[in-house]
């Protein structure tokens, strides 16, 4: 299973990827990125969620992840029942003869640890550990990037995110939350480290005439005294892995709240740009479409990190949920106040100096969201100084994870080291 000499490493990638998460497909991204930079002669596929947007838009061979097609629909009739129980089995052989082909898996970045929203043990949870222990069993180093954990409440999937950490050959976070999440599952973290969300190392798209090349973060003018267009960043939240009971209350609760703060904005003349981060936040969008009815609110399909990251580098201000939104707006270094569902997103908003900006998904009030939102405004040059300078900082010590990433899991020859090296050092 060990690459040696000059002979090609054979590079899995494996997750919840092309399966309409826009957030999950952007880790994969700067893993790819990663790879083609450090590991040129590297061999890469995947096995994953949607193998055929996997296999188009990254030109890369991938695999289904689940024997059954319908895993993540609810099976109530006998036949559907006993097809997701065989596919359950089926999925062991298939994925062990799969982890055998290569000498590194790769699970990119996302919240691969944790059950924030609504998770059965036996759907990812179960992959993610056939994946680790096929791993330990052949050889093959697994290797969990910059992932996200949480604690789980549920004794079955915690015990099998439990057994896949541990399994694994290496682990990093995207913040110390989720590290301090799997060593009170009993994980043993001393090692691992935690770094930046993987979507900070992909390449800033071209917005307001500055260079992919520049940090984004302060405009390259003062910013018209006219308020601009504001994005909402939404999604069809209906709280977490422990919140089932009242799910339809919580979701109710914030697509009020969220539908009266955009009411509200344009009440004010600002122009709205809903923003989605997956397929099924589409639901949101048309019910905020109907309830305000203005020709100031209009929404985007976005389809990648990239797209995201143009409209909120747009925006005068973001108001987002889904995590992988706020981490678009504040790469391009647009003031954002988090909507947040889970302890990531205030971490994420704390890392990047706007802590103080963030509200409850679960209680939106839409009154103190406007107060919040109009401090958040006038403290908007600022801000956007602050978030240049941490953009720059997440910059290197993404770079520091990469190089720990090849020295952990790759068996590199001469020729690989000075490659990564070069890459570190070139401006």
């Amino acid at each position: 299973m060990t690459s040696t000499g000059e002979t090609p490493p054979r590079v899995g990638v494996f997750g919840l990827l092309g399966s309409g998460n826009l957030g999950n497909d952007g880790s994969l991204e700067a893993v790819l990125g990663y790879l083609r930079a450090a590991h040129p002669t590297a061999v890469v596929d995947a096995l994953c969620g949607g193998p055929e947007v996997v296999a188009s838009r990254y030109r890369i061979p991938a695999t289904r992840l689940h024997w059954y097609r319908g895993e993540y629909r609810t099976a109530s009739r006998a036949g559907a029942l006993a097809a997701k129980g065989l596919g359950k089995l089926v999925d062991v052989v298939r994925t062990a003869a799969w982890v055998r082909r290569h000498d590194v898996v790769i699970v990119p970045g996302m919240g691969v640890l944790e059950a924030t929203l609504p998770l059965r043990p036996w759907g990812f949870p179960y992959a993610l550990f056939l994946l680790c222990a096929s791993g330990r069993l052949f050889g093959t180093r697994v290797a969990l990037v910059g992932v996200g954990a949480a604690p789980i409440g549920d004794r079955a999937t915690r015990a099998l995110v439990r057994w896949s950490a541990r399994l694994a050959t290496y682990r990093s976070y995207r913040d110390a939350q989720s590290r301090a999440a799997l060593r009170e599952m009993g994980v043993d973290t001393t090692r691992d480290e935690v770094y930046p969300d993987l979507a900070f190392a992909l390449p800033t798209p071209r917005e307001r005439g500055i260079p992919c090349s520049e940090p984004v973060g302060e405009p390259a003018e003062a910013p018209s005294r006219t308020p601009g267009p504001v994005c909402v960043g939404v999604m069809d939240f209906h709280g977490g892995n422990d919140d089932r009971a009242r799910a339809e209350e919580i979701h109710r609760r914030y697509l009020d709240g969220t539908t009266r703060f955009v009411r509200a904005l344009v009440e004010d003349g600002r122009p709205v740009r809903l923003l989605t981060g997956d397929a099924c936040d589409a639901s949101v969008v048309t019910a905020i479409l109907d309830a305000v009815d203005s020709p100031l609110v209009t929404a985007t399909e976005a389809g990648s990190l990239a797209d995201l990251m143009k409209e909120t580098a747009a925006a005068d201000t973001v108001v987002a949920t889904r995590y992988h939104n706020l981490v678009c707006a504040l790469k391009v270094g647009t003031p954002t106040l988090a909507l947040s569902y889970a302890a990531k997103s205030d971490a994420l908003m704390d890392r990047m100096g706007l802590g103080p900006y963030c509200h409850s998904a679960r209680e939106v009030d839409a009154d103190r969201l406007l107060q919040q939102f109009r401090a958040l405004e006038q403290r908007s040059a600022e801000l956007r100084r602050t978030l240049a300078e941490r953009n720059l900082l997440a910059a290197r010590q993404l770079d520091h994870q990469f190089t720990a990433l090849t020295r952990a899991v790759f068996r590199t020859n001469d020729h690989t080291h000075a490659h990564a090296h070069a890459l570190r050092e070139a401006p």
